[in-house]
């Protein structure tokens, strides 16, 4: 009887542990705009890395990225799922981030 009281503690435990592990996760996402489709590929994707590793967290999963041509433009946002980790850097917009 004593092993299963702890063994039904131990699973209660480990389950509201895992749901605070998850509760910390949003969507973030970032915006790249250029004149070609390649750097605005590269402006959404290297700022959304920018973002997360700004906000203390890191990605989890994959980068989703959608670009639309316009007719001058290239816009494409990019988002990921990210969790918290650490506390938030310093930060000067989405390319800018100083070491902790």
């Amino acid at each position: 009887m004593r092993s299963l009281k702890l063994g039904l503690a131990a699973a209660a435990a480990f389950c509201a542990l895992s749901a605070t592990a998850q509760a910390d996760c949003v969507k973030v996402g970032a915006v790249g705009e250029a004149v070609t489709h390649d750097i605005a590929y590269l402006f959404a994707t290297h700022g959304l890395a920018n973002v997360i590793y700004g906000q203390g967290r890191i990605g989890k999963g994959p980068v989703h990225t959608k670009c639309d041509d316009g007719s001058g433009v290239t816009t494409c946002h990019s988002s990921q799922v990210a969790c918290k980790v650490t506390t938030p850097k310093t930060c000067l917009g989405a390319w800018l981030c100083f070491p902790a």
